[in-house]
């Protein structure tokens, strides 16, 4: 969860859900939401004035702060282990777990251990067989958040909901059009690029849309959403925004779920070979009673031994390289090669040369005569 909450009135102005650690993408998307007073969160919002964050990665990311500069809102980044001076935001999560995820299935965050470390009898883990669909927990969260706006009424608020607290706030708000803020909250590939009529590159990839049509050779930047590759946004070359573009002959669902699977299923080998490894890679001792060399624990059959010796030769690429499988072809016999060369070589025909009487050529002394060649420390010509 990415929230942001008003600290004044307590009305949530933008919330992200993210299945899976949230990163600057999350914030991003949750900052958009936030500043605009259309939709489902409005009409709440506007460009804040100050942002009080923690030192979250994702929060103090580049493309985060410099979304936050170009709307000129001020960062305070707070000290580190002080939830206290985020206090409005903490109650918020607090709220949001004992009244809405506490009560919906597969809920993780029951305790299954006691402080002591023992397990309870009859406690195990919990039971997520009938856990919703990411789609159905998004919706709870949102219609949670609209009742949080328009009929929760905390004790803070002298009976007020948190919209009719914001609605009779006097404080100008600034507004900020909506084609800007997606531009603000969108990062920037820093470098120009050219439309062609297969559409823009893009970290190796081809990215097209139906706008681009009759635009080939037009410089136009990229701007786009950390993460999101299946699809970037277009600018001019002064930032004025264009267009979406997808990328062109994307993998199928069937592709991916194969492709996913094909990795899990290396992954998990890789892994159980780096544990055999440092299994044998690890060194025990027998104890000793009287004095005498260390004596080595860990017998391995000759079969065993032979085995992975063998796996090992097998994925070393320089011991299964060839290179004296083709040896090079010799040089031409005017060539002054050191024996140590030519004895690597295989004899082969002469190469013919354009001029010269037997084969060779060198450029012309100042009197006319072909100069001689030069030899350095190696007895090579040049």
């Amino acid at each position: 969860m990415t929230w942001f909450i008003d600290t004044a009135t307590k009305v949530i102005t933008g919330t992200a859900v993210t299945p899976g650690v949230p990163s600057r993408a999350s914030v991003l998307a949750a900052l958009r939401v936030a500043v605009l007073r259309d939709g489902p969160y409005g009409p709440a919002g506007g460009t804040p004035e100050q942002v009080r964050v923690d030192r979250g990665k994702d929060f103090l990311s580049t493309t985060v702060t410099a979304a936050f500069g170009t709307m000129g809102v001020t960062v305070k980044d707070l000290p580190a282990y002080s939830p206290h001076l985020k206090g409005t935001v903490e109650n918020l999560n607090r709220a949001v777990d004992r009244m809405l995820f506490a009560a919906l299935p597969g809920y993780t965050l029951t305790p299954t251990k006691p402080r002591s470390g023992r397990r309870h009898k009859g406690v195990g883990k919990p039971e997520t067989s009938g856990a919703m669909s990411f789609q159905d927990f998004t919706a709870e969260v949102l219609a949670w958040t609209h009742w949080w706006n328009t009929e929760h009424r905390p004790q803070a608020l002298s009976g007020r909901t948190p919209l009719e607290a914001w609605q009779a706030d006097p404080t100008p708000v600034t507004d900020v059009p909506a084609a800007d803020l997606w531009t603000f909250t969108l990062e920037d590939d820093g470098r120009p690029r050219k439309l062609t009529s297969h559409g823009v590159r893009w970290r190796g990839r081809t990215y097209i849309a139906p706008w681009m049509t009759g635009q080939a050779g037009r410089t136009v930047t990229v701007r786009y959403m950390p993460h999101h590759d299946h699809e970037i946004d277009i600018c001019d070359a002064s930032g004025k925004y264009l267009g979406p573009a997808h990328l062109a002959d994307a993998a199928t669902p069937e592709q991916l779920k194969a492709l996913r699977t094909a990795r899990a299923e290396r992954a998990r080998r890789l892994r159980a070979e780096v544990k055999a490894a440092e299994t044998l890679r690890r060194q025990r001792f027998a104890p000793a009673t009287t004095a005498g060399p260390a004596q080595r624990l860990g017998a391995l059959t000759a079969a065993q031994a032979g085995h992975e010796l063998a796996a090992n030769e097998h994925n070393d690429a320089s011991k299964l390289a060839l290179p004296d499988l083709i040896p090079p072809a010799a040089p031409p016999v005017d060539w002054r090669t050191p024996a140590s060369l030519a004895a690597l070589t295989t004899p082969g025909p002469p190469v013919p040369h354009p001029s010269g009487r037997d084969g060779a050529s060198a450029p012309d002394g100042r009197d006319g005569r072909a100069a001689p060649p030069t030899t350095d420390d190696d007895g090579d010509a040049s």
